[in-house]
């Protein structure tokens, strides 16, 4: 019999990739298109043309039939993982009526719509207030509503860009309950849209009819249709099955089933996630997201500029590594990680807290990053090893908190995205948690759990467990060394976790003297 492959389509932040698994989880092709992450008319607005992520998938499909020779009729089916939290307005015949608002936007509004007296007296008693007042203010809906008021009253549909993806490829507006992250009203808790009687519906200037119909993920949707063919060059009539949100794909990809297995993502967000069958807050009231499996939840704990923040340094103090990769032909993150290998762990008492953009409950809204410990001998390269060191502090706090809230001891590490490339940020990763760090075996961890989530749909595997086991295997290990775990546990438990509660109150005298960042934008 002819072997079977998935088509995974992949519409991160940095790129759309499109790759075909065959079903033990190798990648047998693999085409990418680079993705400007985001343009901004404002300060701190961040959006992108939601057509362009559709052409963007259409080039990226045509390049990966063009560069191999296994043929479309292999593949038994499609899913898509995305971005989690970019949003995109339809009007009535399915066209974007503006540009996608990305994950990364930080514009917010006060003008919300109000709450009945008793969510706001139960809110006050139970002291959440705050953290409902964030949802309403963050809301992309409700700015659209306030600021673009011709552009709500036309706006027909309300999607993520997973439910956008699913619509141009099988014509129907379905999107999987794995990929609702963002501030919509979704039960998070029963994995539906909330009931009619929800605080949501109130916070929110958004209908039930403007939201797709959800479903379980491998879940089959539909079929590609003929307009997404021709455009795409994908079959017609090929199922597309429901997948999850990237950083819930990665999850299962790195063959994170069990909740003593913790994946560690070294993305553009950096996560720290476990699956587990019961539902957790690991941040009470803020709860964890659906997992890729259905009914399983997601207890993350995420830092929201992550391994952006790695780019971050590259773009503005790596301009001799890139030079010299570019010169040489040796790869730049191999010339990062010898600077990174040129400093002793610790970084020479170089401590970085990356909060380099806010949370909503820990870290709180007035959050800011801070590098503490400068002296004479410090160069860039240590402001480098001290960031990796800083994310993997953090994610490391993450973990502790799972474990409290869970009581579920972490014993495993799995780590994808692309800091796991890494060697140097895979090894100071074992040496901060003090355990052994395995490389999720393919880099595309994402893209592989979607391909997990169509095998289980398609009924090429008889359930989940057997399809992880099947799909997924951990790659190298890295051993944590004594002697700099020791270094770690001392920096970790007397600096690190006291620097944001010693800096938090100076960090809202900064907002309240700069005035950034600013509300209202």
């Amino acid at each position: 019999m002819t072997e079977q492959y998935i088509l995974s389509i992949d519409n991160g932040t940095q790129s759309v990739r499109a790759l075909l698994f065959d079903l033990q989880g190798n990648i047998a092709a693999k085409a990418q298109v680079y993705l400007e992450p985001y343009f901004s008319d404002h300060p701190g607005w961040a959006e992108h043309d939601a057509e362009g992520y559709w052409q963007a998938v259409c080039q990226a499909c045509q390049q990966l039939w063009a560069g191999t020779a296994i043929p479309k009729t292999a593949v038994a089916g499609v899913a898509v993982t995305t971005q989690r939290g970019t949003v995109i307005n339809l009007d009535k015949d399915g066209l974007p009526l503006r540009p996608a608002i990305t994950w990364l936007d930080q514009r917010n509004s006060e003008q919300v719509p109000p709450l009945s007296r008793w969510w706001r007296a139960a809110f006050k008693l139970a002291r959440v207030e705050g953290t409902i007042n964030y949802f309403r203010r963050e809301a992309e809906i409700n700015w659209i509503a306030a600021h673009q008021p011709m552009i709500w009253q036309r706006t027909e549909k309300f999607l993520l860009l997973s439910g956008y993806l699913n619509y141009r490829l099988c014509g129907r507006f379905v999107d999987s309950t794995g990929s609702q992250v963002a501030y919509i009203p979704f039960d998070y808790k029963r994995h539906a849209w909330a009931g009619r009687r929800d605080w949501k519906w109130q916070a929110l200037a958004l209908r039930p009819d403007m939201l797709p119909e959800l479903v379980a993920p491998g879940t089959v949707i539909g079929v590609i249709d003929a307009a997404a063919a021709e455009a795409t060059g994908i079959p017609q009539g090929t199922p597309l099955v429901a997948a999850a949100a990237d950083k819930a794909c990665e999850v299962i990809g790195a063959g994170c089933l069990e909740p003593h297995i913790a994946c560690l993502s070294y993305g553009t967000t950096a996560t720290i996630n476990t699956t587990n069958k019961k539902y957790i807050e690991v941040t009470p009231y803020i709860p964890p997201y659906a997992a890729a499996i259905p009914g399983s939840y997601s207890t993350e704990v995420q830092i929201f500029r992550g391994y952006w923040m790695v780019n971050w340094f590259k773009e503005q103090f790596g301009d001799r590594e890139r030079a010299a990769a570019s010169a040489g032909g040796a790869a730049p993150e191999a010339l990062f990680d010898r600077l990174v290998e040129a400093v002793p762990p610790g970084s020479m008492g170089l401590m970085l807290q990356p909060y380099w953009s806010p949370g909503i409950k820990v870290p709180g809204p007035e959050a800011k990053g801070a590098i503490i410990g400068f002296g004479d001998v410090h160069t860039r390269a240590h402001m480098y090893r001290a960031i990796l060191e800083g994310l993997a502090y953090a994610l490391r706090e993450g973990k502790e908190r799972i474990e409290k809230r869970s009581g579920i001891a972490i014993t495993e590490l799995r780590i994808a995205g692309g800091g796991s490339q890494s060697d140097a940020a895979m090894q100071l990763t074992a040496d901060i948690f003090g355990l052994p760090a395995a490389r999720a075996h393919v880099y595309e961890s994402s893209a592989l759990g979607a391909a997990i989530d169509a095998a289980v749909g398609l009924g090429l595997y008889p359930d989940f467990a057997a399809a992880v086991r099947g799909m997924t295997r951990p790659g190298r290990v890295f051993q944590p060394d004594p002697q700099h775990s020791k270094i770690y546990e001392q920096l970790y438990r007397r600096v690190y976790m006291k620097m944001y509660a010693r800096l938090q109150p100076l960090y809202r005298d900064i907002a309240d003297i700069t005035g950034y960042p600013a509300r209202d934008v």
